[in-house]
């Protein structure tokens, strides 16, 4: 049997886990907490809603409950994720109810951090930034895929949305949160994408300018709505139009973290690693965004926050010195005065 095993291996009350309770299998101080199961959209690069089924939120008081019990086990930073998180509620509430979940969520005490992730951008309910702005532990931080740029693969890959609609989305919430840490993930390589659409997805980054970019090259899935397109983009030529926007990205983020330097900044401590303490800003998710590597003559808990000043900037990650309460107190008097 593997299940006592597996159970035995994260330190787990065998009786708790039949009755519900959770295990972490990420660090104790972040989880990821599903609020959704399933997709209704009909994406056509998407397996999900044939494997996964169609979309099926849970009850805001369970999802409640089970941050909850999070805080309890010594969870301090919460990431919400699902297949479609902006149609949290519609199917159970009749409503887009994210804005009402997150309200319940950033009343929990003890709970310092909110993340999401994953907010499908066509008809995007613009309260949710209206709730990450007025909420003091809901992160400045969205991760919104958008796939592509170009309105002929946006209409082939069935994202209802056009390039002209996500160009609005995106100044509407950057004039909600000016500072807020926009997060996407982008296709190459899709069925029928010429270099002219790459150029313009290399545009539309230089134009947006976001935060952190993930990209993947498209994949030919079975049972997918794109499975009867001919998979006409060799495998090296996705690779090498990734790269492409790869590199447009990553002069983007090297200049971004440039500007950092010399700014304090609230970072949780992640881990410790080779003698050196690494954390992120509540600009950056776990495992997927920049790190900062933290100098410290003092021991670090992992877990805890502290506040850093960034002395060093490279294109993905930030070196940064702890910063005593005092000392704090100035550099802070400092950076208003520049604002």
């Amino acid at each position: 049997m593997e299940l006592p095993f597996l159970l035995k291996k994260f330190d787990a009350d065998y009786k708790a886990e039949l009755i519900g309770e959770r295990l972490l299998s990420t660090p104790q101080h972040y989880a990821y907490l599903k609020i959704s199961e399933g997709c209704n959209r009909t994406c056509a690069f998407c397996a999900i809603p044939l494997m996964r089924g169609q979309h099926t939120s849970k009850p805001i008081e369970s999802i409640v409950w089970e941050a909850e019990n999070l805080v309890r086990m010594g969870v301090k930073e919460i990431m919400l994720i699902a297949q479609e998180l902006t149609y949290y509620g519609l199917d159970i509430y009749r409503k887009r109810a994210l804005p009402d979940l997150l309200n319940r969520l950033a009343d929990i005490n003890g709970l310092e951090w909110i993340r999401l992730h994953s907010a499908y951008p066509s008809k995007f309910p613009l309260e949710v930034i209206d709730v990450i702005r007025e909420r003091s532990n809901i992160c400045k931080y969205l991760d919104m895929p958008l796939q592509h740029a170009s309105d002929d693969m946006l209409r082939c890959m069935r994202r209802q949305i056009t390039r002209a609609e996500m160009n609005d989305l995106i100044h509407a919430i950057r004039d909600k949160i000016p500072e807020i840490c926009l997060r996407t993930t982008l296709i190459a390589g899709f069925p029928g994408e010429k270099q002219k659409d790459v150029e313009e997805l290399k545009e539309f980054l230089q134009e947006h300018r976001f935060d952190r970019v993930g990209i993947f090259t498209y994949s030919h899935e079975e049972g997918t709505g794109a499975f009867d397109l001919e998979d006409d983009v060799l495998p090296k030529e996705k690779e090498k139009r990734a790269q492409e926007i790869m590199e447009v990205q990553q002069e983007i983020s090297y200049e971004k973290n440039q500007k950092k330097i010399g700014r304090i900044f609230k970072t949780i401590v992640d881990k410790k690693e080779a003698g050196r303490y690494i954390g992120r800003t509540e600009f950056d998710s776990a495992e997927v965004d920049n790190e900062v590597i933290i100098r410290s003559a003092e021991p670090l808990t992992v877990g805890e926050f502290v506040q850093v000043k960034i002395t060093q900037a490279y294109d993905f990650d930030l070196e940064a010195e702890l910063v005593q309460e005092g000392i704090m107190e100035t550099e802070q008097k400092k950076q208003f005065a520049v604002r």
